[in-house]
Formats: structure tokens, sequence, C-alpha cells
């Protein structure tokens, strides 16, 4: 396919982690780029991060996806070609807890994005879905034609969106939509300037680790060590947040080809466990990462990784980055930053 032409790309949750390294990533193909965020679980000084990084300039708007007036607005002021969607919450135990706000804000901010859209006769859409809509699989690696069913809210939020784009789509054929379920972001700029910087105490793994690491926690607890596995802890498909946002720019140039509904897993298509990321954290950190195995999580699965064969069939994308890329990556932002943009 041929180069697209620059164009102005609305990137909603653009101040968090995977939303700054797409910003990046466009403004690196010469595309304008406006961040909607609203800042709940994020910090301005990563869009100047991303603006150093790049040495170009980006349009910021603090607005809620729950504000349709603020949407409306953002469409009125900037010629906006494409959206790639990822505001959201997304903690997994917390949407356990707190359903309501899940479906609050995924559901509801995305529906107010569409029809933003739709009044604008904008029809190109990204949207970040989540493995998690796969619930325990029947088998691995997952393919994208595997049953959906989301085991938590959060999932769940992420399976309605997709269904409520689906039938957008049936509804108006015009509209050009990928749906991209990716396993598990970690990783970090090369540059150490971006990284994951979670409110709070990390949900996931991969920065649980940066920050006992760190010292910010004093260790890692290892949520069970009898599951069917070779070591007996649970396995995933991680894939590194560059690998991700380079995704995202071939999903909108595969759109370019024409209007279509295309649903697409970013992962490396590898399952790591959580003792082998705890080695790989170690050797890249030089320094023991202590842990301690306790029960089960409930609703955590065995092993979950993906079949990629789909991207790199239809966008042309494969995962370049190995655990070890990964693990140097997110240490070396930690080190750099150990209180993360405080």
């Amino acid at each position: 396919m041929a180069a697209s032409a620059p164009r102005t790309v609305l990137v909603t949750g653009g101040a968090g982690f995977i939303g700054t390294h797409a910003s990046v990533e466009l403004l690196n193909a010469g595309d304008t780029v406006v961040v909607f965020d609203n800042l709940c679980n994020s910090s301005i000084k990563s869009l100047a991060a991303v603006q150093r990084v790049t040495n170009r300039g980006l349009n910021f708007v603090e607005g809620d996806l729950r504000d349709a007036a603020s949407l409306q607005d953002v469409f009125d002021r900037y010629p906006i070609d494409a959206v790639l969607h990822f505001g959201g919450l997304k903690a997994v135990g917390e949407s356990v807890e707190k359903p309501l706000l899940y479906y609050d804000n995924n559901v509801s901010g995305t529906l107010n994005l569409v029809s933003a859209m739709a009044a604008h006769q904008v029809k190109t859409l990204v949207f970040s879905s989540s493995a998690t809509v796969y619930g325990d699989p029947d088998q691995v690696p997952i393919t994208e034609s595997a049953p959906t069913r989301a085991t938590n809210a959060y999932g769940r939020s992420k399976l309605m969106i997709e269904e409520m784009l689906r039938d957008l789509y049936a509804a108006d054929p015009q509209w050009r939509i990928s749906v991209l379920r990716y396993f598990n972001p970690v990783g970090a700029h090369a540059s150490g300037e971006l990284g994951e910087d979670p409110c709070g105490a990390p949900n996931n793994l991969l920065p649980y680790i940066a920050q006992v690491a760190i010292g910010r926690l004093p260790y890692l607890r290892v949520f069970g060590n009898d599951y069917p596995t070779d070591d007996g802890t649970g396995v995933r498909d991680y894939v590194h947040v560059v690998d991700l946002a380079r995704g995202h720019l071939a999903a909108l140039k595969y759109l370019d080809t024409g209007p279509q509904f295309a649903v697409h897993n970013l992962g490396t298509g590898q399952g790591y466990s959580v003792m082998e990321a705890i080695r790989a954290f170690e050797t890249a950190a030089d320094k023991p990462i202590p842990f301690k195995v306790v029960a089960r999580r409930d609703g955590d699965i065995a092993a979950c990784y993906a079949d990629t064969s789909k991207a790199l069939r239809e966008l042309g994308w494969q995962a370049s980055m190995n655990l070890a890329q990964m693990c140097r990556d997110a240490w070396h932002w930690q080190s750099r930053h150990p209180n993360g943009f405080g």
C-alpha cells in the first residue's frame, strides 16, 4: 500500500501509556495529533515528553468522554480525519468493585464519541479493545474467531463497545472501523522519556515488578504457582508498547483501503510465565526481584496468548521486540524516573 497522506488524528486517552506512544508514532509519520484526555489516570507531563522525543508539537484538549458538549467542541475546532480511541478505565479488579463506573465511562463515553464523529462525518476509527473479551479460552493461541465471553466488567465493557461498533457499521457501511484486541502492553520508549506511570499501586505485572526493582514496593506477590503450566505460574502474551503503537498506524493504513469492520489481535504470539518475566527483569535491572507466592486470584486463568497471523496477513504487522527488550526498556524508564512523571 502507498504511504498515507498526513492527516489530523484525534487520540482519546492520549496522555496515557499507550496513547502517548501512539502519538509519538503519529507525529513521526507526519500526522497532526489532537489529544483528548481527562488526566484521571495520566499526567500532562507525558505530553511534554512526547513533544521532546519527536521534536514536534501537538494539540491538547482536557475533557471527559462523558461530556458530549466538549467532544462536539473538539470536532468543531479541529479538522479531524480519524480517531484512535484509547480513552477508558482499565483495571480489572476495580471494574468488579465498580461496574457502573466502567459502563458509564467506557461504554457511554464511546457512545458520545461515535455520535460526535457521525455528526461531523468522521467515520474512521481504531478502537483499543482487549484480549479480556475472550475470557478463559478453550485453546491457545487465541484466534480472532474464538468465542468471546468476558468474565469481568472491564472486559464486558470492551465487548459491549465492539458490538456497538459492529451494529454501527451494519447500519452505515461507510464506516471504517478497526478493533484491535491487544494482550499485555509493556516496555517503554527507548529514549527513557516515556513509560508506564500508573496512579496508585500498579494493576499489571511488569510495572509492579519495575516498582519493586526501584524500591517503591517491597516485593511482588505471585498469585498462584499451581497452574498447569511449565513452572506453575500464569502464562501471558506481553507485547512491547512501541510495537503496539505501530500496530495502530498499520490499522489506519489498512482502513485506507475502504469501508470495513475489522478485528485483529495484537501480541507476540508467545506466552511467558510470571517467573520468566521476573527472571528477565532481574537480568535487565541486574538485581534480584523479591517475591512471595500467594493464593490464586478469582478469575485468573492459566494461559492466554495470541494467534497473530491475521494481523501479519492483513495489516502487515508483527511484533519485533522480545521479553528481554521489553524489560530493558521498562527498566530504563523506571530507573530514570523513579517516581514516574511525578
